[in-house]
């Protein structure tokens, strides 16, 4: 048999270090930094077939309200992957942990009820083309939840949030940026906000240039 044959397909997404840095981190954050009551409030009242992009650890699935049927959570990253897994077998709700980029969902068109992208669109390669992809996949008039970090309000917050993203945040975070509008895109990919909040995160405490969230819902049109 050639090598070629029995070698290993490349995840869309390999950023082993982040990933086990971001696997510590955020379960501390979710404790100590109130981000699982945001998690909490992001999915209350979800109910039929849902997917959620970069599902990451899978800290979302305990949030998961009963009346969801249905949980498809897309990973691109392997060591976060198998966390999500473990963290699947836990939830209340079915949930089954997939492989795939946000740019190319695995599923059909119009076959979900809602959808989930929690601290994630700073991260996709092209985020226009993963918007697009959820649109495609939710059912018209389906939901978009999203809980997201972006672009600063004041002046020189959002000046040195576009200097990190040129130089070393994207590379030290696995490909955060810290400067896209998730709001914005959200709207021009042809969804309807229906309520939204922005806040800082952590509340209280010194501003980080991933501090500033926007958390609420869209319609699909």
């Amino acid at each position: 048999m050639s090598s070629r044959s029995t070698r290993v397909p490349r995840d869309a997404v390999h950023h082993p270090l982040f990933a086990r840095f971001y696997a510590r981190f955020s379960v501390a954050a979710d404790t100590k930094g109130g981000i699982g009551g945001l998690r909490a409030e992001l999915l209350t009242g979800l109910s039929g077939r849902v997917i959620e992009i970069g599902a990451g650890n899978g800290l979302n699935f305990a949030h998961y309200p009963g009346a969801v049927s249905e949980v498809v959570a897309i990973e691109p990253e392997r060591h976060l992957r198998r966390l999500a897994a473990e963290a699947a077998l836990r939830a209340e709700v079915p949930v089954d942990v997939v492989p795939g980029a946000a740019e190319a969902l695995p599923v059909k068109s119009e076959a979900f009820d809602a959808a989930v992208v929690s601290l994630v669109l700073c991260t996709v390669r092209d985020v226009p083309r993963a918007l697009a992809e959820l649109h495609r996949v939710l059912r018209p008039g389906g939901e978009l939840r999203f809980f997201e970090h972006g672009l600063a309000p004041g002046h020189g917050m959002a000046r040195a949030q576009r200097a990190l993203d040129r130089t070393v945040w994207p590379r030290l975070f696995g490909g955060c940026h810290t400067a896209r509008d998730p709001l914005a895109a959200i709207e021009a990919a042809g969804f309807e906000p229906t309520v939204y909040r922005r806040l800082t995160v952590p509340a209280q405490g010194a501003r980080l240039p991933s501090s500033f969230c926007v958390l609420g819902s869209a319609r699909r049109g």
